[in-house]
């Protein structure tokens, strides 16, 4: 069909938003869409660039359904993994429909009871809602979920690169099979991302369950419009401590205790000084640490506070006024972000986007990249990368940019291969199947435990799971008061499941923590994990406070505010780096490309890396002796494989003479070694593995107890072994490279 066929297929409404905002044209997304949602009864997956249109691609043909042929209940039901997205969307959507009666409803923890109120009573038009906002419905409303959801035509989910592999992603597949099994059929999906590396996966995990099959537009490879630079600082000041007096004059009117700002502060400072930007950091402690940074630059310099920030732990109302501001065309900012602004909200035009250290993956590159360059502009990033400066006996490992190393690599493999991570897939998530077994018990009533079991497994994230190990896992749910069997031997809710059930954060299958909430008057500031003592003082919002108050039963901080800055920690999970990532890193150090998007000091950092790698022999051979007994190791593996590797070599320690055994990331492990050399460590460990390959299981200890996602501490350690060793560990990657490794050294 022509795009102008597709133009008229749409409602009067949808051409009257498109003439009302003057689009010259349809985007091929948007044609490819509305063919596929018109004329097939197939899902739909929906993978081209940031601000390429994709969300109008999914609405406009899917409203423009609704509006002909109008349900008996909600017709769509959009599912997106943050509520900052939801707001967003919600806005867009109302608009769309202002004038066709056809309601939208968002649905999440910050949304008003009257707001859902209305949707209970007349179940109508476009729900917008977050995972954790579903699992409740389905909970706490599941006599009211046929009602809702009965001629529910559509479920759209936004953002799936960040779903597609988790427990969050798989319980939504799970949520949407549920309803389907409730109204006795599986609406049309259509997933949206930006970011997909594998798109025949991700459409399986879509369509997973629904009985249709899933088109998936192709999308031409995108002509590279970038402006991007990557420069290096050495770190001058380490006093992290800055709060308060620390930063005051001594009588003699010195500077001495006055916070020293380094060179690549001031220059990430400057790189976003007149421009309307975000600024990525991988983790909330780097991003508050950098907020306070740039408050505290401003004030030395005079200039006003423009600085925002954004990140989960902090209230509703500090998030919406950073996206507020930043969407503002009037308004002048700088917000400073995790991950949480990393996803599809509209910020309108962004001049640009300051990463400070690399991203851990191509994937999150991409995402952040493409917040910028809207409106015909090419993307804009700057990569900002501070290291300690070595001292002249500081180890072979640690005077490698690592950093600096993974960001180029990163680069370099989209810009040669179109590189993007491809969605891991978990076979064994007994923490999801816990969580979804106290949800469907909750929601169902009494069941047999074959009929349990036959409802939980045959939810498709969950159907891997060996039938004889879900029946261990509900003996132990019983033995342990989660579910009560009755004198009919039926299953249900126990009094240890009720507990959890009555916690809003059942609904979540992500990790929490038991948070302390933060106000300073009225105003909530965030939370933080650990309750600090009355007088002591913490970051938070990107500034510092002073604990006048702890209500410890109600987890209640209050504050007063300070001048200043210091460190923040949170507990977690910085993700899993790719093997290509890893092996790309060894690449740059043994090729002498000059890249063009290297600043100054990061092309004579990456030189002084070079030499160093050659003359060590770290281009030529995997491990090095660093005098004595010392050892180190560079395998050039990502998360998963260096993690076995690390675990293979401990338990063939003994062996080999080896102790002392330390790693860093992924980068190289460290150990001392007696009595034998590179060459022996490698040939028996390449004899080993050709003859009988690597027997993951027994890498697990029977001692061990590994607790990763938020229910497994409720599973058996036996359960939780199984699924380490076949979800976390990958051997196939480590043989080959041990066998590699060996091969290296031979010819020496």
């Amino acid at each position: 069909m022509t795009e102008n066929d597709i133009f008229e297929r749409f409602s009067p409404f949808i051409r009257d938003y498109i003439y009302r905002n003057s689009w010259a044209e349809l985007r091929p997304i948007q044609t490819a869409a509305a063919e596929s949602v018109f004329f097939t009864d197939n899902n739909l997956l929906l993978t081209s660039a940031t601000a390429s249109g994709k969300t109008e691609a999914a609405f406009f043909p899917a409203l423009s359904l609704i509006c002909e042929d109008p349900p008996a209940s909600v017709g769509i039901l959009y599912i997106a993994p943050l509520k900052s997205l939801i707001n967003d969307q919600f806005g867009r959507i109302d608009e769309l429909l202002d004038l066709t009666g056809i309601p939208v409803t968002h649905w999440h923890g910050d949304v008003a009871a009257s707001h859902k109120k209305k949707l209970l009573e007349n179940p109508a038009g476009v729900l917008q809602i977050t995972p954790e906002s579903l699992e409740s419905m389905l909970v706490n409303r599941s006599n009211d979920i046929i009602r809702i959801f009965r001629d529910l035509r559509f479920v759209i989910i936004d953002e799936i690169h960040t779903l597609t592999g988790s427990d969050r992603g798989n319980q939504i597949i799970c949520q949407v099979c549920r309803i389907g099994r409730l109204i006795g059929r599986h609406p049309r999906r259509i997933g949206l991302s930006a970011t997909v590396g594998d798109p025949e996966k991700a459409a399986a995990w879509l369509s997973a369950g629904s009985g249709r099959k899933t088109d998936v537009p192709p999308v031409p490879p995108e002509k590279l419009r970038w402006r991007l630079g990557l420069e290096h600082f050495y770190i001058r000041n380490t006093d992290f401590d800055q709060s308060g007096d620390a930063c005051t004059l001594n009588s003699g009117g010195s500077a001495e205790g006055k916070a020293q700002l380094d060179p690549g502060y001031e220059y990430m400072y400057d790189c976003v000084k007149n421009k309307k930007s975000l600024v990525f950091s991988n983790s909330r402690e780097e991003t508050e640490y950098i907020t306070a940074t740039f408050r505290q630059i401003a004030a030395k310099r005079g200039d006003p506070d423009i600085f925002k920030i954004h990140h989960g732990n902090l209230s509703a109302s500090i998030r919406e006024e950073a996206e507020a501001v930043m969407k503002d065309e009037e308004k002048h900012a700088v917000t400073c972000a995790t991950v949480t602004m990393e996803l599809g909200i509209d910020i309108g035009r962004l001049e640009r986007i300051l990463q400070n250290g690399a991203p851990n993956s191509v994937m999150s590159f991409l995402q952040r990249l493409g917040r910028s360059g809207r409106r015909g502009q090419p993307p804009e990033m700057m990569m900002v990368f501070r290291e300690e400066d070595p001292l002249p006996d500081t180890p072979l490992p640690q005077l490698i940019p690592w950093e600096l190393l993974r960001a180029i690599a990163v680069v370099q493999l989209y810009i040669e291969e179109r590189f993007i991570e491809p969605p891991n897939v978990k076979k064994l998530p007994y923490s999801l199947a816990f969580h979804q077994t106290l949800s469907v018990s909750a929601s169902s009533g009494e069941l047999k435990p074959s009929q349990l079991a036959d409802r939980v497994l045959a939810l498709p994230p969950l159907s891997e799971i060996p039938r004889e190990d879900y029946n261990y896992l509900l003996s132990s749910m019983i033995d342990s008061d989660f579910l009560e069997m009755t004198e009919e031997k039926g299953l249900i809710v126990g009094l240890a499941g009720e507990r959890l059930l009555s916690s809003f954060k059942f609904y979540a299958v992500f990790k929490d923590s038991e948070d302390f909430t933060v106000r300073c008057g009225s105003d909530e500031i965030g939370t933080i994990t650990t309750p600090p003592p009355v007088g002591d003082r913490f970051a938070l919002a990107g500034r510092v406070w002073e604990v006048r108050e702890a209500d410890i039963a109600r987890r209640l901080i209050y504050v007063d505010p300070v001048e200043g800055k210091m460190e923040i920690s949170w507990p977690g999970d910085y993700g899993e780096i790719h093997t290509k990532i890893l092996k790309r890193m060894r690449r740059v150090l043994e090729e002498d490309t000059v890249y063009p998007y290297l600043k100054p000091n990061a092309v004579r950092r990456l030189e002084a890396a070079r030499r160093l790698a050659a003359n060590t022999g770290l281009t030529d051979r995997s491990l090095v002796c660093l005098g004595g007994f010392t050892w180190c190791m560079f395998p050039w593996l990502g998360t998963r494989s260096f993690r076995t590797l690390r675990k293979y070599l401990s338990r063939r320690a003994a062996e080999y003479r080896i102790s002392g055994i330390e790693y860093e990331g992924c980068c190289y492990i460290v150990f001392k070694m007696e009595g034998a050399d590179a060459g022996g460590l490698l040939s028996g460990l390449s004899d080993e593995v050709k003859k009988n390959g690597i027997d993951v299981s027994s890498l697990v200890g029977q001692n061990e107890n590994p607790v990763f996602e938020k229910y497994d501490p409720y599973i058996p350690s036996e359960l939780l072994r199984r699924a380490y060793y076949t979800d976390k560990l990958r051997a196939g990657e480590v043989v080959e490279r041990i066998i590699e490794m060996n091969e290296e050294e031979n010819r020496f």
